[in-house]
């Protein structure tokens, strides 16, 4: 089942018996529908959508598997992983590959549709519950990052499987265009994101800040939202937020030193945002700072990127946290760190060096579906 709503419609039914005009949205108006379950509540598995060569090349995708079969590997342990492949051909190699280093595949199972690129966390389904507990699939809009990128079969991903999984699927491609590494949510009613990588119009053309809380109370459960400028043009996704600040848990962001993140081109207005953010009952957050690397990456196959890396780009999954790593002798400290933060998962370093050189780390290669 497919259900379509677009926006005006929803503020329309809002607005009656308020007197307001159908086309005003204010943020007295906006009442939560659909609540998106914090990323560390239990997992019924982690979707990844796996490197191919239709796009880029043989070469590239070679350079690629170690880390997808590293995460797979790691995840099973503790819940199913469902892959995206490419074809069957690309499913067959994939199970090859799991099989060759030994990988259980009780819990990995494949779903076979196009895809222009592996960056699920974007262009995936996102998983929410509705006002009765059920879980159901949004599929918000993505162009590829303001049109930088091919989108069109990463795109159509989420009703696709919510039509493999029979699952309700909520159609908003027309309300926002909103990546999954563009929102960081506490699950108790904050939402922490760049204006850059959402109010930019390439992505949502003349959309106010009051239209996006609008949405975003409506479809995602946000209340309280604490707002950074971010940077057009610094990276492809124009500062997505889950490079530099993730919630770690409803009282914790997880970021990095002020001397860090001004190195990560993060304004010095927003590190002040960030470090005096309060959550939806007005409470100060604990903050853990992750360094960044030492060194420029450089990639396994000696290309030099000429920027530090970041290790707030994680995921917490049931029983690990996957954490980028770098080669770098920062690699440690990190990990230490987030030890100490997730003392009941196994913290496991994935070597992200190549992934990196297209702009991504852990984070933006995963996607959590929730426990029904």
């Amino acid at each position: 089942m497919n259900i379509k709503m677009n926006t005006t419609m929803l503020l329309v039914l809002t607005c009656i018996g308020y007197g307001c005009k159908k086309d005003v949205m204010t943020k007295n108006l906006a009442h939560v529908v659909y609540t998106f379950p914090e990323e560390g509540a239990k997992h019924e598995g982690t979707w990844l959508q796996w490197p191919h060569h239709y796009q880029y090349g043989m070469e590239f995708r070679n350079r690629m598997d170690s880390t997808w079969i590293h995460m797979t590997r790691e995840l099973v342990q503790g819940e199913n992983v469902h892959i995206v492949a490419y074809n069957n051909t690309e499913r067959q190699r994939i199970s090859n590959l799991l099989k060759s280093v030994g990988v259980d595949q009780t819990r990995v199972d494949f779903y076979i549709h196009p895809t222009n690129d592996f960056w699920i966390r974007d262009n995936g389904p996102i998983y929410v519950r509705d006002s009765t507990g059920n879980l159901i699939i949004e599929d918000w809009g993505f162009n590829g990052w303001g049109n930088k990128a091919d989108f069109e079969d990463c795109n159509l991903v989420p009703e696709k499987i919510g039509r493999d999984q029979q699952r309700n699927v909520l159609d908003l491609n027309t309300v926002m265009i909103n990546e999954g590494g563009a929102v960081e949510l506490d699950g108790r009613g904050s939402l922490m994101a760049c204006r850059s990588s959402i109010l930019n119009n390439n992505r949502n053309r003349g959309m106010s800040q009051t239209q996006a809380e609008e949405i975003f109370t409506t479809y995602l459960g946000a209340t309280n939202f604490i707002w950074l400028q971010g940077r057009k043009g610094r990276d492809v996704t124009d500062q997505h937020i889950d490079g530099f600040a993730r919630f770690a848990n409803p009282g914790t962001i997880v970021t990095m030193s002020e001397n860090d993140l001004l190195d990560y081109d993060v304004r010095q207005s927003d590190i002040e945002l960030l470090y005096n953010a309060k959550n939806a009952l007005g409470e100060a957050y604990t903050f853990v700072k992750l360094p960044l690397t030492q060194g420029n990456v450089v990639t396994t196959y000696g290309k030099k990127l000429g920027y530090k890396g970041s290790y707030c780009n994680y995921y917490i999954a049931n029983e690990c946290v996957l954490v980028p790593v770098y080669n770098d002798p920062n690699d440690e400290m990190a990990l230490s760190a987030l030890r100490d933060l997730y003392p009941n998962r196994r913290v496991v370093g994935i070597d992200c060096r190549n992934v990196y050189a297209d702009g991504g780390m852990i984070h933006c290669i995963t996607q959590q579906q929730p426990i029904d």
